[in-house]
């Protein structure tokens, strides 16, 4: 029999307890950053001022947006995260590269990129600048954690820039610009600096409107039983297209399927979407996640 020291059976019980306590601790909270534009956080809507004691604002300027509506998809789902947004209005992804560094330059496991909505202000379409910044910003971001996961938002048709007789889209269908933003979005999946993963705001849009959840064009008034996406300029987002914004962004982040916040989602009811509304926008935003390959179910690669 071997025998064991007082003392050292006291050190194995005080290494055994520590270990126990270790175990029983709960995981650290992962850290997300969102950086972008008036599309991130909210504007022409109730959502830009949505919740901003669950963010921290990295400007100060006391926005919850989008990001807020993240932070409350996780805690809804129990999931710990920290959550905060850089975000300026009218914004390309080169603006936060060169004036926001020192701001935006800390190891955050996730950061949510969303540029301008036309991809290039100057040059509608042209995704050049667009796709450079996002590797820039990319690889800036693995200079403070080399594991932090890089997410590209790829954004929604404006109906002004289809309708209208100056849209660059003017005259095609108005899926078409959406279409146009995930092709070139996907442009920063490969490459030195890569992004992760594209977030396909643009296609769950698109996807709401062929579903008949949509109206497609808000300049002929809105169809009976349908709800617009577009605010009261026909390009920021309303609260429900923002709400399917913030779902797509849950879910790619996460790998949840968004239909889980079923029965316990409150975001949708402090803005005040229709109950059915927003259970099918989960609904939608979960066949798009499906569709691209995020959630099983659907197409992979």
């Amino acid at each position: 029999m071997v025998s064991i020291s007082f003392s050292r059976r006291v050190a194995l019980i005080a290494s055994a307890s520590a270990m126990m306590l270790v175990a029983a601790a709960p995981a650290p909270a992962r850290s997300i950053l969102f950086v972008g534009n008036s599309f991130t956080f909210g504007a022409a809507s109730p959502v830009q001022r949505y919740r901003p004691d669950r963010v921290e604002d990295l400007n100060g300027e006391g926005v919850g947006g989008v990001p807020a509506l993240f932070a409350t998809f996780a805690a809804e789902a129990g999931l710990d995260w920290t959550v905060s947004l850089e975000t300026s209005s009218g914004k390309d992804l080169a603006y936060h590269l060169a004036n926001k560094r020192a701001v935006i330059g800390r190891p955050w496991d996730v950061v949510i990129l969303q540029g301008y909505s036309t991809l290039d202000a100057e040059h509608p379409g042209d995704p050049t600048r667009h796709i450079a910044a996002a590797r820039a910003l990319a690889a800036l971001m693995r200079t403070r954690n080399p594991r932090a996961e890089v997410d590209l938002v790829s954004t929604w048709s404006r109906a002004d820039q289809t309708y209208k007789p100056t849209g660059h889209w003017f005259g095609k269908p108005i899926t078409r610009m959406a279409d146009d933003l995930m092709a070139a979005s996907r442009q920063a999946l490969a490459g030195p600096s890569a992004v992760n993963a594209v977030v396909a705001v643009g296609p769950a849009w698109n996807r709401a409107m062929a579903e008949g959840l949509a109206d497609p064009n808000p300049y002929d008034g809105i169809a009976f039983g349908k709800v617009s996406l577009w605010s009261w300029d026909q390009y920021h987002a309303t609260a429900e297209g923002y709400y399917l914004e913030a779902l797509m962004v849950f879910g790619t982040v996460t790998r949840a399927d968004p239909r889980i916040l079923d029965g316990r989602e409150q975001a949708a009811d402090d803005l005040g979407l229709h109950p059915d509304v927003a259970h099918q926008l989960r609904a939608i935003a979960a066949a798009e996640l499906m569709a691209q390959g995020v959630l099983p179910g659907g197409r992979t690669g």
